[in-house]
């Protein structure tokens, strides 16, 4: 270790964040604390994302008033959307745009994954969070998923009662709202709550590749132990150093709202022994985590397996494989 190094382990951090500092922390993540319209670099030849910028932008300078979603949408026919949901495939820079419109937008406003808002209200209670998060001129939902019955109903709820109260929302996710939970659940059984749900949207595509992947198509390699080492030390700043397996089993212990905090100030991380996930609920708090890594970009090097092979042949052709090829994606750039 040199002396500019600072060693920590993932896997011994079990960070508590008390419910009155939940909705204080409710802000972009540091990589894209300083991210504006204007740096949102959008690709010639995919107009959907120059569409989807302008519309934004747009939708932030407005204030909310009654009447003005259906205005806003349908050019004077109210189309009962009363806000914005982006969808699109992985590395087309929803969360940057959102995170752009966050900043936009008059305050308070609100920016958090959708994981720390089902979070939110297990900790605060349905009407205590439903009227703080009222309070707000924005709502901005990152990673917009239904894994289970429960949010499809909590989720559909808080979002009518949020949009019946004026607030603007903007969600983004790699899943069309009518879509949400198939390959995951019944969701024909719960088509109502979905329907309902995906009624508070304007729904806009946004297409391109995944800009991440334009010069990098691999995580790096894996580095045999004594090499892992050497490059180890050659780290600077606050290094986290684990066991893959260890740090896998020390995820089930802390909820993935947490994730963000458990990485604070994390420069580097180190994982020895990389392999494959076979179960699929570690392999989706793994994925929770990278994606907190990333917001942090968090270096990553490792010896095991590739980073690639991280997930099953059965994983990434299932009903989460738009989240474990996203989690690629982020795993290439932060190892490279």
């Amino acid at each position: 270790m040199n002396a500019e190094q600072t060693l920590v382990a993932l896997s011994d951090r079990s960070p508590q964040v008390a419910p009155e500092e939940l909705i204080e922390g409710l802000v972009p993540p540091p990589q894209f604390e300083d991210v504006s319209f204007d740096s949102y670099r959008t690709d010639p030849a995919e107009p959907s994302q120059e569409e989807a910028r302008n519309k934004l932008r747009e939708f932030t300078e407005r204030s909310t008033s009654p009447g003005f979603f259906g205005k806003l949408f349908s050019k004077g026919k109210s189309s009962g959307a009363k806000g914005v949901y982006l969808d699109g495939g992985y590395g087309v820079g929803k969360t940057h745009l959102l995170a752009s419109a966050w900043h936009a937008n008059e305050k308070p406003a609100t920016f958090g994954t959708f994981v720390e808002y089902t979070n939110l209200v297990g900790a605060l209670g349905f009407a205590r969070a439903r009227d703080d998060l009222s309070k707000m001129k924005l709502v901005c939902v990152d990673e917009f998923e239904l894994d289970d019955p429960g949010d499809t109903v909590l989720m559909s709820r808080l979002m009518r009662e949020l949009t019946d109260a004026g607030v603007k929302i903007i969600a983004t996710s790699n899943t069309l709202p009518g879509s949400l939970g198939e390959g995951r659940f019944a969701a024909q059984d719960f088509l109502r709550e979905i329907q309902a749900l995906a009624d508070q949207f304007e729904v806009y595509r946004i297409d391109g590749k995944d800009y991440r992947a334009r010069e990098l198509t691999a995580p790096a390699d894996p580095l045999p132990e004594a090499e892992l080492d050497s490059a180890a030390s050659r780290l600077d700043g606050v290094v986290a150093r684990d066991d893959f397996s260890e740090l896998l089993s020390h995820l089930s212990t802390v909820h993935p709202s947490r994730y963000g905090r458990m990485v604070d100030g994390i420069d580097a991380a180190v994982w020895e022994n990389v392999r494959t996930i076979d179960n699929e609920s570690v392999a989706l708090r793994f994925v929770a985590l990278v994606d907190r890594l990333y917001d942090r970009n968090v270096h990553i090097i490792n010896s095991g397996a590739a980073l690639d092979k991280v997930f099953t042949e059965e994983s990434l052709t299932g009903g989460y494989k738009k989240k474990y090829m996203r989690c690629l994606s982020r795993l290439t750039a932060l190892s490279s």
